[in-house]
């Protein structure tokens, strides 16, 4: 006799069978490695994002700022879960572009089970930072490559002792392009503007006492003929700039680095390029070509933090510019919206400053290597020496200079301003290019090299800050 089943039992039959998983999700082999690689670079110790640790389950559970990340056994009541399925433009996605997102399917489906089944975590494990690129996959640009080229800078040294300080010429081994680098001697300045000061604003101050140590800085900024062999390359890349063909039996330490995806418009905009700026890079470009180009010369070069940038700047003034404090001189040493027709210009036309730098009030703002903070003078306090601000998110970093688009208050050597999400508005991939600020064209860099070579977790930081950000 057949038997007969009610509806709402059959409902319940259906249900039961898919919230029933046919496995328990191994954590230490499936969920362990996924946080580790794609979360903790920004979620572990004390300086962690929103004060939100992901290393231990107590952790989690406690939460940070926002509230707890996991609610064991309801994903969708989890922000651990319900931020990484997010459309992968949106800004809150986790983890975000760049920094092991989007995640796949599969990897979202495993930790949406493993909480359901009541986020099982092993007595006694606290997961730790790994390095993997977006990919999951091993990148050979890592410490371990770091460490080759900083053994290269110190044997091209040929010293212990740091060299003697003065202006030098070089060309780029790989392209044979000039650059020009000027010898800055350390000292101590007043850094900010002082309360009188026309057009200033609140975040240039108080100022404070600052040392820097000796160092070299571009004569100019980067021009295309130095950055576009680096951005433009005819080998197949993944998105986060890796070879597709590296193999260390052939490739040396340049190769290792990664570099730009081919991009997808012309990046001058027709605004020019041999001997013009380059433009329209995130910082993350920036830093990944100071490492491009340090592996080739044997010197280290890194983008100048905000106390070197103004202190070269100003070569030893305490004006509202490097001139002194009348806007009306800017036409004779700087770009700007008044006199530029629209469009940034060669290198090197105007006036430089008393220490030789062209361009450090307008043409293009300037990357520097510091997070940008509204209380950076207050973090100072009265004295500081070598000041830097350690990037741990990704929006903002500090920009400096003014531009050929910015009015005189804007090229004061005391202003600052900070990234923008919306510098990449017009960017039509998704998610968005790790190298690419479409919409910042009036944004470049120049090199830094201090005297004092770090070492190579130093290193590493600096040409990284901007990788595992959000």
């Amino acid at each position: 006799m057949m038997r007969l089943i009610t509806r709402s039992a059959l409902f319940a039959a259906l249900a039961s069978a898919s919230v029933s998983p046919t496995y328990a999700v191994d954590f230490v082999k499936e969920i362990q490695p996924l946080i580790e690689s794609s979360c903790l670079s920004c979620h572990v110790g004390e300086d962690a994002d929103g004060e939100l640790r992901l290393d231990s389950r107590q952790a989690m559970l406690a939460g940070g700022s926002s509230g707890p990340a996991l609610v064991p056994s309801q994903p969708e009541k989890s922000p651990l879960y319900t931020l990484i399925v997010l459309p992968a433009d949106d800004a809150e996605i986790m983890p975000p572009e760049g920094s092991g997102g989007p995640l796949g399917k599969e990897l979202t489906e495993k930790l949406r089970r493993w909480i359901a089944e009541g986020a099982i975590w092993p007595e006694g494990v606290t997961l730790k930072l790994r390095e993997k690129n977006r990919h999951g996959l091993e990148s050979p640009d890592d410490i371990e490559l770091v460490k080759r080229i900083h053994a290269l800078i110190i044997q091209q040294s040929g010293a212990a002792s740091p060299p003697k300080i003065s202006d030098y010429s070089q060309r780029i081994p790989q392209t044979g392009v000039a650059y020009h680098m000027v010898a800055i001697a350390g000292g101590e300045f007043l850094m900010g503007s002082p309360s009188q000061e026309p057009e200033r604003e609140p975040i240039e101050g108080p100022r404070a006492r600052v040392s820097v140590e000796p160092f070299w800085m571009g004569k100019y900024e980067v021009t295309w003929d130095e950055y576009e062999p680096f951005m433009v390359t005819q080998v197949d890349r993944s998105k986060d700039g890796a070879r597709t063909d590296y193999d260390p039996a052939r490739h040396g330490v340049v190769d290792a680095v990664t570099q730009p995806t081919a991009p997808y418009m012309e990046m001058s905009f027709g605004m020019g390029q041999s001997g013009y700026p380059a433009i329209s890079m995130t910082q993350h470009a920036a830093n990944k070509y100071c490492q491009w180009l340090s592996a080739q010369t044997g010197h280290f070069y890194r983008l100048p933090t905000e106390a070197e940038w103004e202190y070269a700047c100003r070569a030893r003034t305490t004006t509202a510019y490097s001139f002194g404090d009348d806007p009306a001189q800017l036409d004779d040493y700087a770009w700007y919206y008044d006199n530029s027709n629209e469009k940034y210009q060669k290198v090197g036309l105007k006036k430089p400053n008393a220490w030789g730098l062209y361009d450090m009030h307008g043409n293009v703002s300037e990357w520097t290597a510091d997070q940008f903070t509204k209380v950076y003078f207050s973090r100072l306090g009265q004295q500081a020496t070598s000041p830097f601000v350690a990037p741990k998110t990704l929006y903002p970093r500090s920009v400096r200079g003014g531009n050929w688009n910015d009015d005189p208050a804007q090229l004061r050597s005391a202003y600052r301003r900070g990234s923008d999400p919306v510098w990449k508005q017009q960017d039509p991939q998704l998610p968005k290019s790790i190298w690419y600020h479409t919409d910042a064209r009036w944004l470049g860099f120049r090199l830094v090299r201090p005297v004092k070579v770090p070492n190579p977790p130093e290193m590493y930081s600096y040409w990284n800050s901007a990788t595992n950000k959000r």
